[in-house]
């Protein structure tokens, strides 16, 4: 996992010191101020958690495709930017087991569901087209479990309770279009059980680690 890190800030770093070579033919009307909407593509790892109160292997993993859509507001205070935004996607990763396995404990698939995210990102102006950020905030994520005891197939959820770090660099493409990559990092460390007739389980402590490095473009209004 450190090694994933490692790499992943590795390229956002580069990404960085590169881009302000190829800002230079940018228009002189580029603003990082107003509201904006993109999408999102990218690679999503989920994992057990590494923490002391984590017995189970981190090379447990879920890996797949995130997508979906962003919406924010930003607003530049010179070479500062400062703003909000918000997150929905869905992503490809699972894990699919033999539900009649004991150790499956009845699961037949696992399954990464909706994800979402509000936060808050800071950044500076590498460059007048150049945007190199932090952001950090709440994110809910949901498991999808396929349930069955060699007869009736059900299906549940649980819902995760957590926080979001990233780092990013965004770089304007025109006068309204840019584009962005970023590494983020989430735990979850909070989860409730929900079954197929709307009831749920109160709260009780996970330790449940996602990585995302994700590429985007979107439309400044």
């Amino acid at each position: 996992m450190r090694k994933f890190v490692l790499t992943a800030a590795a390229s956002a770093l580069a990404l960085g010191i590169a881009a302000p070579a190829f800002a230079q033919d940018a228009p002189a009307d580029v603003t990082f101020t107003g509201p904006r909407v993109g999408v999102i593509l990218g690679y999503d790892k989920l994992q057990p958690g590494s923490g002391p109160n984590s017995d189970i292997d981190s090379d447990r993993k879920a890996d797949g495709l995130v997508y979906g859509g962003d919406i924010g507001y930003d607003v530049a205070l010179g070479s500062l930017v400062v703003g909000a935004e918000g997150e929905i996607t869905g992503s490809t990763s699972k894990v699919t087991n033999n539900p009649l396995d004991a150790a499956a404990l009845g699961y037949g698939r696992v399954k990464s569901g909706r994800d979402l995210y509000a936060g808050v990102r800071v950044g500076f102006l590498a460059a007048p087209s150049t945007l190199i950020y932090a952001k950090g905030g709440y994110t809910n994520g949901r498991l999808d479990l396929v349930a069955s005891d060699g007869t009736t197939t059900t299906g549940q959820h649980f819902n995760l309770d957590g926080y979001r770090l990233g780092a990013g660099v965004e770089q304007s493409i025109g006068s309204n279009t840019y584009a962005k990559v970023e590494y983020r990092y989430s735990n979850y460390g909070n989860a409730r059980f929900e079954y197929a007739n709307g009831a749920n389980t109160n709260n009780f402590d996970v330790d449940t680690d996602r990585h995302q490095i994700a590429v985007g473009v979107g439309y400044r209004f």
